[in-house]
């Protein structure tokens, strides 16, 4: 075994610590928990790697899954996974069809795809089945029955923001999207994280998604901070929406960071430049463990010479939550109940476990901006409360 098993066997000490508490607590036998087919430890356990590879500007995305997943593979020590590659073209459709093609060729359990779409095509396909799918997708309206997803959720990274900010003794907030489908589910899971909690979402501002948008939003947002007294301000934009030009424009209408704490739900250090940005100087957001990303991305160039996709690691996620489940030399490693472990499995950002309902939870580091870098101010856990699972 190579110098990287060390993160392989951090997957399998985590599954065996639960093992017998955990497939007790959580073998339910309705609601298809313990749906899934029955495999043969003892020989390579074959593996459906659904991706988008004929699709332009997506080739390189879809190698880098790949790659990440044979990597994982490679680490897996004894386990043996039998890794056949099949293209989605991006289409639900085909997705469907290659879905069911895989099942008909052995496939044990699906890995992918990457579309929401795909994924949840893919799932209907093999409902009958049995066979459970690992999606690489974060939208968690296509999760349950027998699809997981991946990726992380809006609603993973908003219950962990609201739960920070009001262990910081913040009380009102207000909630800045964008008028589309990603600003609306961001806003829809911080609002909901916050009723868990403290914090209250005293007011909401959407916009239209261009730069006449923002810049008619901006005084609408300086008189909710004024009038409703927030003390945080949740802007759900990523660097490839509306966040530079939000950090730009409320600051100069006065909206700084003395008056209101800011807050992202998108990760505000890819690209790093947006680091300097004024407007995020002091500003909040979450952030995978940097060690074992870190680590990965060492590991991936060594292999392949060039630096992972940003996605990657859900591929090395997904298999090595498979080898570690195998590793036990159950026949119903697959199932829906040994996914669903409360202690959950290390992955290259840190811990993840899957839930009943086919979402997962990911521990997350805390990041504030502070000279144009991020700094950890609050670390991810190291495991998982198993309280209430």
């Amino acid at each position: 075994m190579n110098n990287y098993s060390w993160f392989y066997n951090r997957l399998h000490l985590i599954f065996t610590f639960i093992f017998f508490l955990g497939t007790s607590s959580c073998n339910i036998s309705d609601g298809g928990y313990s749906s899934g087919p029955l495999i043969d430890p003892s020989k390579p356990i074959p593996v459906a790697l659904l991706v988008p590879q004929s699709v332009e500007n997506m080739a390189a995305v879809s190698k880098s899954l790949e790659n990440a997943a044979r990597l994982a593979i490679s680490d897996l020590g004894n386990i043996k996974i039998d890794l056949r590659v099949y293209d989605t073209a991006g289409s639900a459709n085909i997705a469907a069809q290659v879905a069911q093609n895989a099942a008909d060729e052995g496939a044990k359990i699906i890995l992918g795809p990457l579309f929401y779409e795909a994924a949840q095509a893919a799932g209907r396909a093999l409902a009958d089945d049995g066979i459970n799918v690992l999606s690489f997708s974060n939208n968690a309206s296509i999760a349950g029955g027998n699809v997981f997803v991946l990726g992380n959720t809006f609603e993973n990274t908003a219950k962990r923001m609201i739960e920070f900010a009001a262990n910081q003794e913040k009380f009102r907030g207000i909630i800045v999207h964008p008028n589309n489908t990603e600003g609306e589910l961001g806003k829809i899971a911080l609002q909901n994280a916050a009723k868990e909690s403290s914090l209250e979402i005293v007011a909401t501002q959407s916009f239209e998604f261009s730069q006449e948008g923002v810049v008619n939003t901006v005084p609408l947002v300086r008189a909710a901070v004024e009038i409703e007294e927030a003390d945080i301000l949740f802007l759900t934009s990523p660097t490839a929406g509306a966040l530079g030009l939000l950090v730009q424009m409320l600051p100069e209408a006065g909206v700084t960071s003395n008056t209101v704490q800011y807050a992202g739900l998108a990760r505000w250090d890819i690209p790093v430049q947006n680091l300097a940005l004024p407007g995020v100087q002091g500003g909040w957001f979450a952030i995978p463990e940097e060690k074992t990303a870190k680590d990965f991305s060492t590991r991936y160039k060594e292999v392949y010479g060039t630096a992972p996709h940003t996605l990657a690691g859900l591929a090395y996620d997904g298999i090595a939550a498979i080898g570690a489940l195998v590793i036990a030399g159950k026949r119903d490693a697959l199932t829906k109940s040994a996914f669903i472990q409360p202690a959950g499995f290390e992955g290259i950002g840190g811990i993840f476990r899957f839930l009943r309902n086919g979402t997962n939870e990911r521990g997350l580091a805390i990041a504030q901006v502070n000279n144009k870098q991020a700094e950890i101010i609050d670390p991810a856990p190291a495991s998982f409360e198993l309280r209430g699972f």
